[in-house]
């Protein structure tokens, strides 16, 4: 039954501010190039842990990069693709590897 005397909680009020393109930073793509020295597992690993891939999509750019001699690996805002690389080869570089990494813009 309705009852006319239930009150109704007052919703918080909501406030949109409206993105502002300017501010926004440009995205790039990270491509991934092939190399005879780097171990597929390494490449695997890194393309895992520093760009947080699943396995299966790792595998997939990983064979790309070896037979195609580059791959996509994800498009970011620029910083962060930016720290991702440098990441990504200084792990390699620590364990005496060339992997390399390359940014293009989106």
């Amino acid at each position: 039954m309705y009852n006319s005397r239930m009150q109704t909680a007052a919703l918080p009020e909501i406030q949109i501010i409206p993105e502002q393109e300017s501010e926004l930073e440009p995205l790039y793509r990270v491509i991934i190039h092939n190399d005879d020295v780097t171990p597929m597992n390494v490449v695997v690993n890194v393309l895992e842990q520093i760009f947080m891939l699943g396995v299966d999509r790792a595998l997939d750019i990983m064979y790309a990069a070896h037979f195609k001699g580059s791959a996509y690996v994800q498009t970011l805002p620029r910083s962060e693709a930016e720290r991702r690389i440098e990441q990504a080869h200084l792990a390699a570089a620590m364990l005496g590897f060339p992997l390399t990494f390359s940014t293009e813009p989106e």
